[in-house]
């Protein structure tokens, strides 16, 4: 049995475990694994901390974006509608302008008519007593013939302006 080299192996093993209680070497390593261990719940916690903020950021973010889309929505909604008013207005004052330089155009065309039409008449009336004064003058002679050819010419002036 002492001379099994796992005999050997077991009571050194033995005599080193004592030798490193009597050092204090488990009392050294479970204090710097219980060190390790704070640091790294100190990690974790800080991980946690740093987790719940970059949640919290990426909401606030979330919020802002979509408060930003609806602004935008808003904005392009007002824009449209802007627009389309704006459209409305130009069509009816189009029509409007339209509608005036019609009226103004027809009140131009009846104005030349009725000029048009005296001068015709004012043409004919000229016309009739030039042909009136003409038959009158070869027909007619004597004082007889002027009174009665300016009577007549003076009638048919009146009557036809």
């Amino acid at each position: 049995m002492f001379f099994d080299p796992e005999t050997w192996v077991a009571i050194a093993f033995v005599i080193l475990m004592v030798v490193f209680g009597y050092l204090g070497v488990f009392k050294s390593a479970l204090t710097a694994l219980d060190h390790r261990a704070e640091r790294i719940k100190a990690e974790l916690d800080d991980a946690t901390r740093l987790k719940q903020e970059a949640a919290k950021v990426l909401a606030d973010y979330k919020a802002r974006s979509a408060s930003a889309e609806r602004e935008a929505a808003d904005i392009i909604a007002n824009a449209k509608a802007e627009a389309e008013r704006i459209a409305t207005e130009a069509k009816a004052k189009m029509e409007d302008f339209v509608a005036r330089r019609t009226k103004t155009a027809e009140s131009k065309i009846a104005l030349a008519e009725a000029q048009a039409l005296a001068d015709v008449r004012a043409a004919a009336a000229e016309a009739a007593v030039q042909a009136a004064s003409t038959i009158l003058s070869q027909s007619v002679k004597g004082q007889v013939a002027d009174d009665l050819l300016t009577k007549g010419i003076t009638e048919v002036r009146q009557k036809l302006n």
